[in-house]
């Protein structure tokens, strides 16, 4: 890629020191105001072709067994949960909440592993300007006691909801 743009760039360099090195029109060229010059540059601009940046990796969500059977689990082994207060796409856990259930943030596009579906997956802002991981529309969130694999926190009431793991389809676990 990068000898590639190299290349491009010393191409546009040579094409670009063809021709006289004059600002005076030919004789048989009208001469051209600012507006035209302008105008003329922006009808044959191409379009760059360099490529733009990959999206960032994000974090990755994966399916593990549980007690419950098959639910959500980060990449690092920590189940995930959502939240019965939240509206789709909005999360209402803040303040003392978010410290008992942190959310699960992303600073990139989430991952799908085997049997989680990537379409289901996708991020909201938070108040912080933060990005929260959601599921089927759900933001997710750990329990902080939770050790890594266990779901110990299933059909939780705690601040003004309740809480639940999640099975591969984004639902309560059956």
């Amino acid at each position: 890629m990068k000898r590639t743009l190299i290349g491009l760039t010393a191409c546009i360099a040579i094409v670009a020191g063809c021709g006289d090195d004059s600002d005076e029109p030919a004789a048989d060229e009208p001469a051209r105001t600012a507006e035209t010059t302008q105008r003329a540059a922006a009808e044959t601009e191409e379009p760059s072709r360099e490529a733009s940046p990959a999206p960032r990796r994000g974090p990755r969500v994966t399916l593990r067994d549980s007690q419950l059977g098959p639910v959500l689990f980060d990449g690092r082994n920590r189940a995930l949960y959502f939240f019965t207060r939240d509206a789709r796409n909005r999360s209402r856990c803040y303040g003392a909440c978010a410290v008992a259930w942190p959310p699960f943030y992303a600073k990139g596009r989430p991952r799908a592993a085997r049997g989680v579906d990537q379409s289901l997956l996708g991020t909201v802002k938070r108040r912080d300007g933060r990005r929260q991981v959601t599921y089927k529309g759900q933001p997710l969130y750990f329990y902080i006691d939770d050790p890594r694999g266990q779901v110990l926190c299933n059909n939780v009431p705690e601040f003004g909801g309740t809480w639940y793991a999640l099975n591969s389809a984004g639902d309560r676990p059956a």
